[in-house]
Formats: C-alpha cells, sequence, structure tokens
C-alpha cells in the first residue's frame, strides 16, 4: 500500500510484510511483500505463497457495471501537500518540514523556482531505483527519526525511511476518505479488513469512525508502528486487531472459518519474500488474493478497493480482473489512477497532476 521498510541504518533482511504504498506504501518495509508497491515493495516487509493453496472459483453471472476511467485527485490533506514537482524529483510539505525525494514520473520542468527546492528541512540520496537503499540529507539541521502528523483527523509518526518512504502514502486518502463515509453511515459496526496494512493509519481511520478492523501485515516492524501511531493518538481502546502475519495465510484461514469483511482495502507490492521463504509475485499471485477477498466479503459489503503501485500495467488490467472477479455479484467496479496534484507553498495554488499508482474498487452500486 503496493502491503513494504527498514529504519536508517538497519541492514536488509528479506523477511516481505503484509503497502509498502503506494511507490511512495508500503515507509514500507524491506524489498518487501505483503503494501508496499514498488516503491512500497521495497518498504514493506510483505509475503505471498509460493503457489495457489486453492484453484479459482468457477464464476457465472454478468459482470458488474463498469466506470472507467476515473481519477481520483488529491490537492492534499491534513499536513500533506505536494508543493512542486520535476526533474524527477517532487517537493513535499509534510507537517513542519519540506521534503525533497526522487519521482521517475516528474518528467518536466520544476515550476517553482530554485530558492524554493533550496529551503529544504530533507533531502533523500542514493539508489533513485523504487528498490534500492539511500539515505536522507538534512541540509538545515539533524532531525530525528520520527515527527508528528496528522491525517482526516488522525494523529501518527511520519518517518525517515532508508527506502525514501515516510510511513503514510498521503494518495491514499481518497480511499481512506470514501472508507470512512462507508463506515459513518452504515447505521452498524461495519467489519473492516486492511490487508498489507503498513504503519495503520488507514486501520485508525476506519476504527475512529466506528468500524470494527483487522489489520495485516507480515512484517513485525510495521506492526510495532502501527501500535505506536495507535498510542500517539490515544486510540489503544479502539476495536483494531493487529495481526502479523502472511496476507494469503491469512485470508486463506479466513475463508476457512466462513469469516466475513463489510469493507476490504488490499495495497500488495509488486514483489516480495515472507519470512519463510514464500515468493508473492504481483502477476501470478492478484488473482488469487482477489478471489479470496470475494469470498470473505459480507452479503452487505460496501467495497472491495486494490491498488497497485509501480507495476508495468495498464489500469485495465486490474480494471477487468475485478470485474472478472465480482461476476454475477452486481454493482460497479470503477477503476484508473490516484493523483496528487502540486498546490504550491500555500497548500492551494493548483498546478500539475502527479500520477502516483492505479486502483480498482467494487462497490454494491
Amino acid at each position: 500500500m503496493k502491503q513494504r521498510e527498514r529504519r536508517p541504518g538497519q541492514k536488509k533482511t528479506s523477511a516481505p510484510s503484509g503497502e509498502s504504498r503506494r511507490d511512495d506504501r508500503a515507509g514500507r518495509p524491506p524489498k518487501p511483500a505483503a503494501r508496499p508497491a514498488a516503491a512500497r515493495e521495497t518498504e514493506r516487509e510483505t509475503t505471498a505463497p509460493a503457489a495457489p493453496a486453492r484453484p479459482l472459483m468457477a464464476r457465472s453471472g454478468e459482470r458488474p457495471a463498469e466506470r472507467v476511467p476515473v481519477i481520483l485527485e488529491s490537492l492534499g490533506a491534513g499536513d500533506f501537500h505536494l508543493i512542486d514537482s520535476g526533474n524527477g524529483q517532487k517537493l513535499e510539505q509534510y507537517g513542519p518540514y519540506r521534503i525533497i525525494r526522487p519521482e521517475g514520473q516528474a518528467l518536466w520542468q520544476p515550476s517553482m523556482p530554485a530558492h524554493v527546492w533550496e529551503r529544504v528541512d530533507a533531502v533523500f540520496t542514493g539508489d533513485t531505483d523504487e528498490e534500492g537503499t539511500g539515505r536522507w540529507r538534512f541540509p538545515k539541521e539533524a532531525l530525528g527519526e520520527t515527527w508528528p502528523l496528522n491525517l482526516l483527523g488522525v494523529d501518527f509518526l511520519g518517518r525517515f525511511t532508508s527506502f525514501r518512504h515516510v510511513g503514510v502514502f498521503p494518495e491514499q486518502i481518497v480511499h481512506w476518505s470514501w472508507m470512512k463515509e462507508q463506515v459513518e453511515k452504515a447505521g452498524r459496526p461495519l467489519k473492516v479488513l486492511n490487508l498489507f496494512g503498513y504503519t495503520g493509519v488507514a486501520s485508525l481511520v476506519a476504527a475512529a469512525a466506528g468500524a470494527e478492523v483487522t489489520h495485516v501485515d507480515a512484517s513485525k516492524k510495521a506492526i510495532g508502528w502501527a501500535r505506536e501511531n495507535q498510542a500517539l493518538g490515544r486510540m489503544e481502546k479502539l476495536p483494531i486487531r493487529w495481526i502479523c502475519e502472511d496476507a494469503m495465510k491469512f485470508i486463506l484461514r479466513e475463508e476457512r472459518r466462513g469469516s466475513q469483511y463489510d469493507i476490504i482495502l488490499t495495497d500488495p507490492p509488486k514483489f516480495g519474500r515472507g519470512p519463510n521463504g514464500e515468493v508473492w509475485h504481483l502477476f501470478e499471485h492478484l488473482p488469487l488474493m482477489l478471489d479470496i477477498c470475494r469470498e470473505i466479503l459480507s452479503p452487505k459489503a460496501a467495497g472491495l478497493v486494490l491498488t497497485a503501485y509501480s507495476i508495468r500495467a495498464s489500469f485495465y488490467s486490474i480494471h477487468e480482473l475485478m470485474r472478472e472477479t465480482m461476476r454475477g455479484a452486481g454493482g460497479v467496479v470503477e477503476s484508473g489512477e490516484l493523483v496528487i496534484r502540486e498546490a504550491g507553498t500555500d497548500g492551494k495554488t493548483q498546478g500539475r497532476a502527479l500520477s502516483t499508482s492505479l486502483f480498482s474498487r467494487w462497490v454494491p452500486k
């Protein structure tokens, strides 16, 4: 969430997790597995099984209606906004800090003068590959590893990680806002499953809105950070189950148990390795993952959301997969891209749109 991170200076491990987003996640844990995406991949220690544990279901009936392309855009939210981008970089505001990070899709020239880019608090340097490690340079003064942030009324910690990520993928706020609305208007406690949940911001947003949340990530570190975020916001009493486990193994067990969820968020990495040598390849294993997710959706489900980061594919690939998976379920599948629009130094001056990830979302109507 793309679910994918390591502390600066920490040795790289092979354990994956369950969004390192997007990409921007999954800080997601190490060359990952479980929530990060390309960018998340490397930051989230995500995992998945090496081979299908069961065959795909034979689906019948009409495919859901479709809405394409759908562009879900954010101008920023809470303590975050994109100031400017260009020359393969992006200039962002995270709370009190102005940050520069690599961004391969920023093919244009920056629109803001050089002095704006020079007045930054942190710059990510080193390997510019999404799966490569690097370090942070602090032009003004040395900064601590973490600092407080807030999105959608939820407090959490920003974090300077060795995989360029900062503990949250703000483009996901469009999905989180949608989820928050579904939970608040449901009139009953919805059950939310957050696969590859990374540092738990989405889980905290859902729980604060009134949902019963199950958060799954294969990275012990990511789960630990999620619990830190929960404590920071004094949200310890909220109904959240923190599950440190391979995402595929977890949902297969839930299917056998007959467990059901009203909303499922899944943000898998492109590639990852699990703690026991499990290998996750998005193009090989995603069909089975979605198939199982459909089986554990409740009869009155509010939605199934998939995000994919840094993959060489059109959104149509995951769109058509989602429609096939939800064949006979009715509703509509809407797919496209998540983008963040530049907002200038004031957070309000609209500029160019920067694409961050692909998504597909099934909703009942």
